[in-house]
């Protein structure tokens, strides 16, 4: 029976591509959109025509369990609209969705197993891996011994190899990893991995003192491991303007104080130099007060000094804007320049006018 897929408005936008392209596709799409499938399936199971007419009702009933109708609610649902692999899935398998929905569903009840492993195939049972399904490492306890998981387990893609449990290594995963010890065991399985003391890469116990070898940046003395000082042995490696500090079983290069140029430790009291705009005073670098320390720190007429961190600023004083680099009053002019227009004559008539000049930014003198 012919289905009318071109209804679908998910599936427009693609074109239709071969079997062979849709064997690229990633299992866990094909595992998404059969899950999402059979929820179709569950969901139209107890479609109700409400006729009233008991009889009716069961014989159009057993005509849509298996009709295209049925089928088409079913995938129209299948797959969210903005999924585009699962749309363009859905689109290269028409034909044997069709297939499994008319002529197998007796005999093949599990649909992901028919399409998805064997039909397309995708994918592969649970303790298999690869193109061709091979068998995963197993061992006492299943697949990589129950303490890890194969690697591609489930998919056509993998190598197979064992991905251990934090803890453990080895090809099944028999092993204690490094900072792991084997536990007692009171009955006869296989003990667990446990974790030893935080500094030791090797261990009989927890106990700090049971440190057989230890980790990168810890020194083994009386049967403890110690923290190496990089900073105090000259071992680190900072760059200028950092100091070393020293962490456990490492270390850290922080930055300086900005008020030093180099420094020995964290502070104005650590400094190698004091930078500019600092004064070093008793063991400390300190900010310089350029505006009172200076005899003009702000030589423009109307500045005033601000003193920053390491610097100062010149700002205009209140009630003066900059115009050009130079401070002026900041004030309505309008009514100055009408009484200028009365008189262009006088001195104060001249200087106001110049003083609208500048704040318009203008070097033109009145004629």
């Amino acid at each position: 029976q012919a289905m009318l897929w071109p209804l679908l408005p998910a599936l427009v936008l693609f074109s239709v591509l071969s079997v062979v392209q849709v064997q690229t596709a990633p299992c866990q799409t094909c595992r998404k959109l059969t899950d999402s499938f059979i929820k179709g399936l569950d969901k139209t199971s107890n479609k109700n025509f409400g006729g009233g007419n008991t009889a009716w009702e069961e014989e159009n009933l057993a005509k849509y369990a298996r009709s295209e109708t049925r089928l088409l609610e079913i995938v129209e649902a299948a797959c969210e609209k903005s999924d585009f692999d699962c749309n363009k899935l859905l689109e290269q398998i028409e034909d044997q969705v069709e297939t499994w929905w008319f002529h197998r569903q007796q005999e093949a009840p599990d649909l992901f197993e028919w399409l998805c492993i064997e039909e397309l195939p995708l994918c592969c049972p649970p303790g298999r891996f690869g193109p061709d399904c091979k068998e995963c490492l197993s061992g006492p306890g299943g697949v990589c011994g129950g303490l890890g998981r194969c690697e591609g387990e489930g998919t056509r893609l993998g190598d197979g190899e064992c991905v251990c449990d934090p803890g453990y290594f080895g090809q099944l995963c028999q092993s204690c990893a490094d900072g792991y010890y084997r536990e007692k065991s009171s009955n006869h399985s296989t003990p667990a991995c446990a974790a030893c003391y935080h500094s030791c890469k090797k261990c009989s116990g927890p106990e700090n003192y049971k440190c057989l070898e230890c980790k990168p940046g810890w020194l083994f003395h009386d049967n403890k491991c110690v923290d190496t000082d990089e900073c105090g042995t000259e071992l680190a490696r900072c760059s200028s303007n950092t100091y070393c500090h020293n962490t456990d079983g490492s270390y850290e290069c922080r930055g300086c104080d900005q008020a030093c140029v180099g420094c020995m430790g964290s502070g104005p009291a650590r400094c190698k130099k004091c930078a500019r705009g600092y004064k070093l005073r008793g063991a400390k670098c300190l900010d310089v007060d350029e505006c009172s320390e200076r005899a003009i720190a702000c030589p423009g007429l109307n500045e005033v000094c601000f003193n920053d961190e390491g610097s100062f600023r010149c700002e205009c004083a209140d009630g003066f804007i900059r115009r050009d680099s130079i401070c002026v009053e900041n004030q309505p002019l309008s009514k100055k320049g009408r009484e200028c227009r009365s008189d262009k004559t006088t001195t104060d008539c001249y200087q106001v006018i110049m003083h609208l000049y500048l704040l318009l930014g203008k070097n033109i003198a009145p004629k």
